[in-house]
């Protein structure tokens, strides 16, 4: 995904300035200060965020990005929409005209990959923090994006679901992007990009930008 001097503004506030960036890694992840606009910049991916000036164009997508781009919440509630879980997942097949078959196929092989079939008939309301998380991510995965996004996926779980969500993402065969105050979570991705003041701070790999930026965070903590 190529993004061409990408610029957002809100009323007299910009909140992204001139982003130019290609992105080509398989694990990219995004760090910043609250505010720093990087949330902002995440949800440029799949349209949810327009640019006010710039472009966004990946190859053979055209306009549509959502349709090749999964969005997943920081909080789960905020994307799960069906009472039971089967049909939460069914939602969004729906609107592309697949058909039943296709559609009860592909829900049975994300629960299957997943390792979440025994939930298939739960209600959503009576699943915990970390089984929401999974099924979140179950109803992105199971339209077939050719990327995801993640936004701050792991603040609501506790250490076993993140070190099961860290397995199952490590698995995914499609690129991703996460923005993540987890630093240690973000060791092991391909590059990551430092938001800061609504601009591409820093660049690089982990071992290179995530100890420069924890020290300018202990620098502005002790003043």
């Amino acid at each position: 995904m190529i993004f061409d001097r990408v610029c957002v503004t809100k009323g007299s506030r910009r909140i992204l300035s001139e982003i130019s960036l290609s992105l080509t890694e398989k694990r990219i992840g995004v760090i910043g200060e609250n505010g720093s606009g990087k949330s902002t910049f995440l949800r440029l991916f799949n349209g949810l965020q327009k640019p006010t000036s710039g472009t966004i164009r990946a190859e053979g997508w055209g306009d549509d990005l959502r349709r090749h781009v999964g969005f997943v919440f920081q909080n789960p509630d905020n994307q799960i929409v069906y009472p039971m879980v089967e049909e939460d997942l069914a939602f969004g097949l729906k609107s592309r005209k697949l058909s039943k078959a296709e559609i009860q196929t592909r829900i049975d092989e994300v629960l299957e990959t997943l390792s979440i079939a025994h939930l298939r008939a739960r209600l959503t309301h009576q699943l915990s923090g970390g089984e929401k998380q999974m099924v979140a991510l179950a109803g992105v995965l199971v339209t077939r994006p050719d990327l995801i996004v993640f936004d701050e996926p792991t603040t609501l779980l506790d250490l076993p679901n993140k070190l099961r969500f860290m397995d199952m993402l490590a698995a995914l065969p499609q690129p991703a992007v996460m923005v993540s105050h987890d630093l240690e979570l973000l060791m092991g991705f391909d590059r990551i990009l430092h938001i800061e003041g609504g601009t591409v701070f820093a660049d690089g790999t982990p071992s290179e930008v995530i100890p420069a930026y924890r020290d300018r965070c202990l620098a502005r903590a002790k003043g």
